[in-house]
């Protein structure tokens, strides 16, 4: 699945109708209820505030609303963009202007749903996959070049403990491990010790390969 990077906004204008399209990263129901609830108290003097939105890993929460427009024309088509994007955790609001010009049922299915994919293209979206957490131990004298290697790295620095010694905990594909703990001995002349200890989802970059110990 796939979220949004970050909230914004972005206009479209069709024949001569004004279509505002609000996105935000919501975690549940109630912060998208509030987030609708905001759009429409910001714009209580537009024609209608459509909205859709999906949650969950999966996607399984998904819902939308016409708010007036024609059923299916407004809530349907802009839920639909979401999911083909593979988005979640996104919650989307439309607000349209109307400009005196009727669009019919087909013109508002294009609209909306033109309205979401624009935004979303602005705003752009991370992928969230669920990656390996690998311990990184090493003493002190190392850890900072160590440190700022990693950081340097395709590897997604995910903290840093001090104790005795040094621990960096570091997010790795699991195709990739082998590759890592290759990386780790050569950049370290062998001076590092890695274990696994769970695993977490991460947001990164679309379109990397999660495999073989290349890009993600």
């Amino acid at each position: 699945m796939r979220t949004i990077r970050r909230g914004g906004e972005h206009e479209l204008h069709i024949k001569r109708s004004r279509f505002l399209c609000a996105l935000a990263r919501v975690g549940s129901e109630d912060e998208a209820r509030a987030f609708i609830a905001e759009r429409r108290r910001l714009h209580w003097g537009a024609n209608h505030n459509c909205s859709a939105y999906v949650l969950g890993p999966g996607g399984q929460v998904q819902r939308s609303s016409d708010d007036g427009e024609p059923s299916g024309t407004a809530g349907v088509p802009m839920l639909e963009v979401l999911r083909q994007r593979g988005v979640t955790d996104t919650a989307a609001v439309v607000t349209r202007y109307f400009g005196g010009v009727k669009l019919g049922a087909g013109g508002l299915v294009r609209a909306y749903g033109a309205a979401v994919a624009a935004a979303l293209d602005e705003v752009g979206v991370l992928e969230r996959r669920t990656l390996l957490v690998v311990e990184v131990s090493a003493d002190y004298r190392r850890a900072g070049r160590l440190e700022s290697d990693l950081r340097d790295s395709r590897y997604p620095v995910r903290g840093v403990h001090y104790g005795d010694g040094v621990r960096i905990d570091v997010a790795v594909p699991e195709p990739g491990l082998a590759g890592f703990r290759a990386w780790l001995a050569e950049a370290t002349g062998g001076h590092a010790s890695c274990e696994v200890t769970g695993s977490a989802v991460v947001e990164v970059e679309p379109g990397g390969a999660a495999g073989g110990g290349g890009e993600f």
